[in-house]
């Protein structure tokens, strides 16, 4: 008797039982979507961090396209004046390169000349420039021209530089000329003597440039002042 109670009170209803159920299910559903809600919640800063990162990205791949782009600008200019085809005799036979003299300066009394071979031209060229600048020198320009007479010689070829007066311009040609104006002198008169070598020429008016002193220089040798030597 008292076995048969206990089942009777265990057994449930169909009612209840159905109930059970659909309380389970709604459980099961708030439950699903509240895992739902914190997923979407735990995504969204994902999100805006991929999003700013993506930006930062791209901002400093900008800033640094900007930073190859922009390059400090030189004072210095180059001219080309010569590019040569030349030849080496050797065992097997004759090998080809190229020779360029360039001439290099600021336009502030700073010049310089320099030869460059390679095999091919555009290395010629560059070879050239590192070599005029390595090289150059200091030109002391009084009033837009020289303080005095001076001469220069390299190989068969020599050259004469005289001072002169506002207004004359620069009074020499080929070589010559890119030298005097990329030293910064504006007026100046120029005779090129011997060899027509470009090469020789601009050579030459570097060491006449080299053999120049400034007032400062000879008035001290004398014991005096600019002022006193010049009147």
């Amino acid at each position: 008797m008292l076995e048969e109670e206990k089942n009777e009170n265990t057994q449930d209803t169909p009612e209840e039982t159905v109930n059970e159920a659909v309380e389970t299910i709604e459980t099961t559903e708030e439950i699903s979507e509240t895992i739902e809600e914190i997923q979407a919640e735990e995504q969204e800063p994902v999100k805006k961090k991929t999003l700013k990162a993506s930006k930062a990205g791209k901002g400093e791949r900008k800033s640094r396209k900007e930073q190859k782009t922009e390059k400090p600008a030189s004072d210095w200019t180059e001219r080309v004046v010569q590019v040569r085809r030349v030849t080496k005799v050797v065992k097997g036979g004759k090998k080809l390169s190229f020779r360029a003299v360039v001439i290099a300066g600021d336009g502030k009394g700073h010049v310089g000349v320099g030869c460059g071979k390679s095999s091919e031209v555009v290395g010629a060229i560059q070879k050239a420039v590192v070599d005029a600048r390595k090289n150059s020198i200091e030109v002391p320009v009084f009033k837009t021209t020289i303080p005095h007479i001076s001469t220069g010689r390299s190989g068969a070829g020599s050259v004469v530089l005289k001072p002169a007066s506002m207004g004359t311009g620069v009074i020499a040609g080929g070589a010559v000329r890119s030298v005097l104006e990329l030293a910064g002198i504006e007026n100046i008169l120029s005779k090129s003597l011997g060899s027509k070598s470009p090469l020789n020429a601009a050579r030459a008016t570097m060491e006449a440039l080299k053999a120049i002193k400034p007032f400062k220089v000879a008035a001290q040798k004398r014991g005096l002042t600019v002022k006193e030597m010049l009147n």
